[in-house]
């Protein structure tokens, strides 16, 4: 699947999108593979709190399912203004 990186995410991961391989069941599944790959991706993905994720383009939890999924992005909360 394709996984893409928005904002200060890209800054911290070094690139805007990747192609992975996984087995990740659900989104948080994902995110512990990505995090166990190095520190760049731990350091992005310390505070779940300070992200949000969507899945084939709708804005999904972290326990939403991946079964089928084409595309994950993270991204920082958007504010309006």
């Amino acid at each position: 699947m394709d996984v893409l990186y928005f904002a200060w995410v890209r800054e911290r991961i070094g690139h805007p999108k990747e192609r992975v391989e996984t087995r990740a069941a659900t989104v948080r599944d994902l995110v512990e593979e990505l995090r166990a790959r190095e520190d760049r991706y731990a350091a992005a993905f310390a505070d779940l709190s300070a992200l949000r994720v969507a899945v084939d383009q709708e804005l999904r939890d972290f326990d939403a399912p991946l079964g089928g999924a084409r595309e994950v992005a993270f991204f920082p909360p958007m504010t309006g203004g």
